[in-house]
């Protein structure tokens, strides 16, 4: 069983940034593939950012250029860079750990709200 907690989220203007991150527990942190999705109001989850085992990254188009995910297998942590936020990035966002070849683990979710 892998547990995930974000932090990080808040209210932020226009433009503004923030950093989330996602702490995992596990012994094998570093086997996992780290994802960060969102949900906004109404709507389905999507993707967000994805960080595989050998550090190959991938962005959803509305996020590229502005995001960025990371990791520090040390401190069994991922996060995401947010920068230049729009209000259409306000969603609950969420960590995803997935074990190959079918294992995956959810997060609780935190709130980022960006006004404009």
């Amino acid at each position: 069983q892998v547990q995930l907690v974000e932090s990080g989220g808040g209210l932020v203007q226009a433009g503004g940034s923030l950093r989330l991150s996602c702490a995992a527990s596990g012994r094998t942190f570093s086997n996992y593939v780290m994802g960060w999705f969102r949900q906004a109001p109404g709507k389905e989850r999507e993707f967000v950012a994805g960080l595989n085992w050998n550090g190959d990254t991938s962005y959803a188009d509305s996020v590229k250029g502005r995001f960025t995910i990371s990791r520090d297998n040390a401190k069994n942590a991922v996060f995401l860079q947010m920068n230049s936020l729009k209000p259409d990035d306000t969603a609950v966002y969420y960590c995803k750990a997935s074990i190959p070849p079918t294992l995956n683990y959810w997060g609780q979710g935190t709130q980022v709200t960006v006004s404009s």
